[in-house]
């Protein structure tokens, strides 16, 4: 099921424009996370990988970016009665930290199983925090509830143009600071984070493919996006809980489907591989989703051989049992 307003967005689709006025909304209060490389990971692939450590920004993830830029473009009127949205984890604990900033209530949406510390982190910021079991209950339904009586906007986590557009800024940063790519390789879910770097390469870099990455057991964007239409799959069981998302939204696909080159899919045990690197050889502490991308890259599903490439880590938020548990 998309996420509640996931389907019909109150605009139309985002462009470059709209990246670069998130970028001055955003200015000065998301962190400009570093760009870091690696010999070790350039040598396993033959390219220069330029590796965007998104596990750095505030929130732990680059969900940041979007929420912060959609809650900010709010009328002030609107603001202030607060909003609320849905997420497993990162777009929860960036919608609860971008409202403690602006000073309004927050509630979020979390299904039970979502990692205990994205829960405890989305509380800590400040939101009210209602939990539900994904495999049963209506999101949707729940969120209505709880949103219109308290008269609350609700942020969805990809399919809205002012996210979308504020995660865009990350790839913006990214080739500022590493100059023109060849290849882009980002993480997908729902498409927002997919979607804003298409739009931010295809403007600043041409000639750049961008590639997507989800889990083989979460594949609906790959069917989506060799159908031509958007395809909905049930609640995929993977360790990666911030790409359990069950279908692209239509702003999402809409971008995909133009700018984006291929999307890919990877196993968890090669994302397991990928977080067990990071730790080992980059001394990053990454979680299973926010290593998507680097797993199809470290793994050579993708051709990039003598090629500069830049990698999204999208998320650094995993508790650390379950992160010793996982890398053994």
């Amino acid at each position: 099921m998309p996420e509640p307003g996931e389907t019909k967005a109150a605009r139309g689709v985002p462009t470059y424009a709209d990246v670069a006025q998130a970028a001055e909304r955003i200015a000065g209060i998301a962190h400009r996370t570093p760009v870091l490389t690696s010999r070790t990971a350039d040598a396993m692939t033959g390219a220069t990988l330029f590796f965007k450590a998104e596990n750095l920004q505030r929130g732990g993830a680059f969900k940041f970016r979007g929420a912060y830029n959609a809650i900010s473009a709010l009328p002030e009127a609107v603001r202030a009665r607060g909003v609320l949205s849905f997420s497993s984890g990162n777009h929860a604990q960036a919608i609860a930290l971008a409202s403690q900033l602006l000073g309004i209530p927050a509630t979020i949406v979390m299904p039970s199983d979502a990692p205990a510390a994205k829960i405890a982190a989305t509380r800590g910021y400040g939101a009210e925090v209602v939990l539900y079991d994904r495999y049963s209950q209506d999101r949707e339904a729940l969120g209505r509830e709880l949103a219109e009586p308290r008269g609350m906007t609700v942020i969805p986590p990809f399919n809205h143009p002012d996210v979308i557009a504020g995660q865009g800024t990350l790839a913006r940063e990214l080739i500022e600071e590493a100059g023109p790519l060849d290849v882009l390789v980002a993480c997908l879910g729902g498409g927002g984070q997919l979607a804003g770097c298409a739009l931010a390469a295809a403007a600043l870099s041409p000639g750049c493919l961008v590639i997507g990455v989800e889990p083989e057991a979460g594949n609906d964007g790959q069917q989506s996006f060799r159908s031509g239409q958007v395809v909905t799959i049930p609640v995929p069981r993977t360790i990666a809980d911030g790409a359990q998302s069950t279908a692209l939204g239509d702003l999402t696909f809409a971008i995909i489907r133009r700018d984006v080159t291929d999307i890919l899919t990877v196993s968890d045990a090669q994302l397991v591989a990928t977080m067990r690197f990071f730790a080992e050889r980059m001394k990053l502490l990454v979680e299973p989703t926010g290593c998507l991308a680097a797993a199809a890259v470290l793994h050579g599903l993708v051709d990039v051989r003598a090629k500069r490439v830049g990698v999204v880590i999208s998320g650094g938020n995993v508790d650390l049992a379950t992160f010793a548990q996982l890398v053994g």
